[in-house]
């Protein structure tokens, strides 16, 4: 299994209580560790306002923490998850990601998504067209990336995007073009979309949800005659871990308590839901063996990419510690 790190960044108020003057520096360290670490990619999540509800701590910018991380890392691979394709223009997002790529010396990952956070985008001035819209736009989205990144320009006369002769040079340094990674389960256009274009998809759920959406990718493929072996599954996963139960019970407390502090009681409990169930959804909580055991089912389902968001990264990281001690090994 490969393994991925998500910096904090805000968007899930993991770094209240940190001067945003220093926020920064707490990225920049995390992003240093995971480079020294065993950790195959580094990612961010690519959102304006904080969750589950909007409020007025920072959230910093996913491009933006791109290029920064690509200049002070050396080895670790850079993503998103995931870039909204509503939020800029493809032929821009094109050349910003291909320059990118050249700061980080070709390490570049480009998730992308049809995008969801309604209040995001109406307060943005994007408006939110409706889910089968925004799942076209992404196609067409995807087919202006990867003309630009094999041919230098792009042009494209589409229902939501139109671009003529779009010049992006330099192309990326990674000669097949930058990885595209397509986010969401939508099982008639995302991962059809996934199927067509995407050199890894990203979904979550039980086991029998991922099984059943990996059968519709394959679906998928053998109708566009693309090759479904070559499609790495990935799936994003909230972890809390600790030598034993009780302390498991302790950190999500813990979380859910600072989360309160920022939104109703009722919704800091719904965000730590999944971890106090430790079954189904992305909630990965429990001691390094529990968590392996439960990471080699996904494994076995063909699963072999776990994405790790450590909700106490920027305060402790003795949790990331032990996952790398114990989790990592025993899997990789």
């Amino acid at each position: 299994m490969r393994f991925g790190l998500f910096s904090p960044q805000g968007w899930r108020h993991d770094l209240v209580d940190i001067d945003p003057s220093e926020q920064w520096g707490v990225m920049e360290g995390l992003a240093k560790h995971a480079d020294a670490g065993p950790w195959e990619s580094l990612w961010v999540y690519d959102h304006f306002h904080t969750v589950p509800v909007p409020s007025e701590e920072a959230t910093h910018e996913a491009w933006t923490l791109m290029a920064a991380f690509a200049a002070v890392t050396d080895r670790v691979r850079l993503g998103q998850m995931c870039t909204s394709m509503g939020y800029r223009n493809p032929a821009y997002l094109a050349k910003v990601a291909a320059t990118v790529d050249h700061v980080s010396r070709g390490r570049l990952e480009m998730g992308i998504g049809g995008g969801w956070y309604e209040h995001e985008w109406r307060a943005y001035g994007y408006g939110f067209p409706e889910v089968g819209d925004r799942l076209r736009a992404l196609d067409e989205g995807v087919q202006i990336m990867k003309q630009a990144w094999s041919e230098g320009t792009a042009t494209l006369d589409g229902r939501y995007f139109a671009v003529d002769g779009a010049i992006v040079r330099p192309l990326p340094v990674q000669k097949q073009g930058i990885p595209i990674w397509v986010a969401g389960g939508g099982e008639k256009v995302t991962l059809r979309i996934a199927a067509q274009y995407a050199q890894y998809t990203n979904f979550s759920g039980s086991e029998e949800e991922f099984a059943h959406k990996s059968d519709v990718l394959r679906g998928h493929c053998e109708r566009l005659g693309t090759d479904y072996s070559a499609i790495t599954r990935s799936s994003n996963w909230n972890v809390v871990i600790a030598e034993t139960e009780a302390e498991v019970v302790e950190r999500v407390d813990a979380i859910e308590a600072r989360l309160a502090r920022y939104m109703s009681a009722e919704k800091a409990a719904g965000a730590v839901a999944e971890l106090r169930e430790g079954s189904g959804g992305r909630g990965l909580a429990g001691t390094p063996e529990q968590i392996v055991e439960r990471l080699q089912q996904r494994l076995d389902a063909g699963g072999d990419y776990a994405i790790c968001y450590f909700a106490e990264a920027a305060y402790d990281t003795s949790g990331i510690e032990l996952f790398e001690r114990e989790v990592i090994p025993a899997l990789s």
